[in-house]
């Protein structure tokens, strides 16, 4: 083992969790290193599609010890928030490794060893900085679609340069889903399936949402109602993970003014062509899946999962997993609070574990 690849902590992923994590690390005086798969810093939000911006503000939108560099009611570009969070590396001179892509993470003694490729890292702790967004829901009747009809998934599609001639189905309704149809129908006709979860009262715009959702609202109850340590949150928690979060830019009302057309669930394929749950079959050329994603840990050799996803209390606690010393979890979907998955969220739950692994660390 390289003198250099090893360390009291390795971080794996470089995205607003993993930098969060590695901020507090670097106070603490931890001897650290962010792997990241991305080639660049911030390449994350840079391959998404062209034309979007973030759900919430610049006043909602920065880490740890450097706020994002806006006035607070700016919605960032993606490529701007990409750029933030590769300006933040820089700033605080975190060690971040990109171009390197975990195979698997395991026990070798007292010690962890991560795999990525041909390198091997040994650590005492390992901190899985990932959201649970990695792999993409996609029905396995896609496979018979016809291979006229263009298929993509919503981190594939960039704009509308892609997209062929004739109609467009998006299956997904929640917030990129209906971001996308929204610009799809521009030029296209386009039909849009998925499930209806609401939306927030106020145009994320508009006078109410910067007075009093952003600044009040919804710091809130994603951050003091909505959390693990609650019951209203316990409570509320199975239903937020699984199910689509509120609409926050677009509206119903947009879509239809736009000649969105909502349709029913797409249960199957019939001659080629998407059907939906009622038996219409639409005649499309395009298909873009929205539907979500589903997160994907095989990589990790530890009795940690449920399903696939990191277990649950007692096991799991606000990222630390008490069953395996020394690993630990930041940035998966309501981790700890609505917020633990988004920026605004992420810099309480990286303190969080950095605490439990400074106290673990002076115990021994």
């Amino acid at each position: 083992m390289k003198a250099n690849n090893r360390f009291d902590t390795i971080v794996i992923g470089g995205g607003q969790a993993g930098l969060a994590v590695g901020y507090f690390l670097s106070k603490a005086g931890q001897s650290f290193v962010i792997l990241d798969a991305h080639r660049r810093i911030g390449d994350a939000w840079r391959k998404r599609w062209d034309s979007l911006r973030l759900f919430t503000p610049a006043r909602l939108n920065g880490l740890p010890g450097m706020r994002y560099p806006a006035p607070a009611n700016y919605f960032p570009t993606k490529n701007e928030m990409a750029d933030y969070l590769e300006a933040y590396a820089a700033r605080f001179e975190l060690p971040v490794r990109t171009g390197i892509e975990v195979d698997r993470v395991s026990r070798n003694g007292s010690s962890f060893q991560v795999k990525a490729g041909a390198t091997r890292f040994m650590a005492d702790n390992v901190v899985i900085a990932m959201a649970n967004y990695q792999i993409p829901k996609i029905p396995d009747f896609s496979a018979e679609i016809a291979p006229g009809i263009l298929q993509l998934n919503s981190k594939e599609y960039r704009n509308l340069g892609q997209l062929r001639e004739g109609s467009v189905l998006v299956v997904g309704a929640g917030n990129s889903g209906a971001e996308i149809a929204l610009e799809t129908s521009k030029t296209h006709r386009t039909y849009l399936s998925g499930r209806d979860n609401g939306t927030i009262p106020f145009r994320v715009d508009g006078f109410w949402a910067r007075l009093i959702l952003f600044p009040v609202i919804l710091p809130f109850l994603a951050n003091v109602i909505l959390t693990v340590d609650s019951p209203v949150g316990r409570k509320a928690r199975p239903k937020l993970i699984s199910k689509g979060d509120l609409l926050f830019r677009v509206k119903a009302a947009d879509l239809a003014k736009a000649g969105v057309e909502r349709v029913p669930k797409i249960a199957g394929v019939q001659n080629g062509l998407p059907k939906t749950i009622d038996g219409r079959l639409l005649d499309v050329s395009n298909l873009i899946w929205a539907a979500g994603f589903r997160p994907d840990f095989s990589w990790i050799d530890l009795p940690v999962f449920e399903d696939g996803k990191p277990a649950l209390e007692p096991k799991h606690y606000r990222g630390v997993v008490n069953s395996e010393p020394g690993l630990y979890f930041v940035g998966l979907k309501f981790l700890y609070s609505q917020s633990s998955s988004v920026v605004a969220g992420v810099g309480r739950d990286a303190r969080y574990v950095v605490n439990a692994i400074s106290a673990q660390t002076s115990v021994t």
